[in-house]
């Protein structure tokens, strides 16, 4: 299996300023997450980085970076032209993970990657792991995913989907909740010919109104691969309280701080 792993990491957000920087256990995020992608079969990991401030805290760990435009409108766009920096091909496969997800399971990366890999009919995979608490499928800020047979994405959206027509929404989870309603996890793989074509298409209604970009390869006619996972995916970073959350599960599991 050959892919490469690319992180995006940009200093601007509007919750938790400066977050790829942000020091977990004297280490900052974004070496953290490179350093459990590193432990993914992937061929080279490489951060996609806005400012030199991230470059050079990456090359003093000894992660691989890359300058990209500061005026990126997304993530896809930062790794489409880091793709053309690194020089790869359109058919290789990149994995997008998260700058703000230090607690990734490596294992996870490789599952994304081998599923792209076996789906030739998709352009995409991700992930997506069974919601046990009805309060996470109620949740808008829990992004839900509904497969087909093959289990390709059929529709991602903020709202509890599936919805059960004959009964309440606790009546039917009380009632085992079949099909089993799945939060998807905010892991991307691509090939690199579609990477670079994604930010050219035209946005869609329904990415506007959900505000979910994955939704525009679908509007678009391209396929999407889901992977299920059995384990519920790491904690990730997204405001102060969450950056501190990390900072106590990381003291208190040296695994997840190790090095490679």
């Amino acid at each position: 299996m050959s892919f490469t792993v690319l992180i995006p990491a940009r200093l601007a957000s509007t919750r938790l300023p400066n977050k790829p920087l942000a020091d977990i256990n004297g280490l900052p995020m974004v070496v953290r997450v490179a350093q459990r992608a590193l432990q993914s079969s992937a061929l080279q990991t490489v951060v996609a980085a806005d400012s030199a401030e991230i470059i050079d805290r990456c090359k003093a760990f000894g992660i691989q970076a890359v300058l990209t435009r500061v005026d990126h409108p997304s993530g896809s766009d930062r790794l489409a032209e880091a793709c053309d920096v690194l020089g790869l091909a359109d058919d290789d496969i990149v994995v997008n993970v998260q700058g703000d997800e230090p607690l990734i399971d490596p294992a996870l990366v490789d599952a994304v990657a081998r599923l792209l890999q076996s789906r030739h009919d998709c352009a995409m995979g991700t992930a997506a792991h069974f919601i046990d608490e009805l309060a996470d499928f109620l949740n808008p800020n829990v992004v839900k995913v509904v497969l087909d047979a093959q289990q390709t994405a059929l529709y991602f959206s903020r709202a509890p989907i599936p919805a059960a027509r004959d009964l309440a929404g606790q009546a039917w989870w009380k009632q085992g909740g079949f099909p089993r309603p799945l939060r998807h996890v905010g892991i991307y793989a691509y090939r690199v010919g579609f990477l670079r074509r994604f930010p050219q298409l035209p946005q869609a209604p329904m990415e506007q109104l959900e505000s979910l970009e994955q939704l525009r390869a679908l509007w678009h006619g391209y396929r999407i691969a889901v992977h299920i996972t059995e384990q519920t995916p790491g904690a990730g970073v997204d405001t102060p309280e969450d950056l501190e959350r990390v900072r106590r599960l990381t003291a208190e599991k040296p695994h997840l701080a190790a090095s490679v």
